[in-house]
């Protein structure tokens, strides 16, 4: 029997910020798999990339599959950075670059703890988010990229499957809140890991090319 788990933070762990009577996406993604798969839900609301390690832990014998989302919460730790006076251009750049390679670390050592379980592994990026002030907004989007940039390079160089949420939630219905997904942003997000893993050609698909 085919066993998903889903690993990471609240992307996958929003039955909080659903509505009353909504399914979250573990209920989600049960529904749209093959009869006879399962799901499990490891992932943890709030948790940052150097806590995936600890839900490895809890994956259950039989696993045979991996989804992991994660990043957000690096991202929100370091928002203030966006606030900071600095200087120069080359200063802010500076700091950007230190924040960047510091996730860059955590995302590595995280894989690195991953691989050796030897099942399928997917990513995700980090979705844009939705705040109401359009210049909040836009800097988020700036600092996200970022952490999406070591996301996309790890995944492509790992050759693993990546699931852009950028693209999946881009709808101002497929978010609760800010920053975690409504039911309708979940049935999305459930759809994509489904056809993930379950081998799904109907959609065409990108290609990356990688040494």
């Amino acid at each position: 029997m085919s066993h998903v788990v889903l690993l990471g933070d609240s992307i996958f762990d929003n039955a909080a910020y659903v509505r009353p009577g909504e399914p979250d996406v573990v209920k989600q993604v049960r529904t749209k798999l093959p009869q006879d798969w399962q799901a499990t839900l490891c992932a943890i609301d709030g948790a940052v990339t150097r806590d995936v390690e600890r839900q490895l832990r809890t994956v259950p014998a039989g696993a045979s599959h991996l989804i992991v989302s994660v990043g957000g919460n690096d991202g929100l730790r370091s928002v203030g950075i966006l606030r900071e006076a600095v200087r120069s251009v080359a200063e802010a750049t500076g700091r950007l670059a230190d924040v960047r390679e510091q996730f860059a670390r955590d995302y590595h050592m995280m894989l690195e703890a991953i691989m050796p379980h030897r099942l399928p592994v997917s990513l995700c990026t980090i979705y844009d988010a939705r705040f109401p002030d359009p210049r909040e907004q836009r800097l988020i989007l700036a600092g996200l990229s970022l952490f999406n940039d070591v996301i996309s390079r790890e995944a492509f160089s790992r050759r693993l499957p990546l699931i852009d949420l950028r693209l999946i939630c881009n709808g101002p219905d497929d978010y609760a809140n800010p920053i975690e997904p409504s039911a309708k942003g979940g049935e999305k997000i459930a759809s994509v890991i489904a056809q993930v893993v379950a081998g799904n050609t109907i959609f065409p698909r990108s290609q990356v090319f990688a040494h």
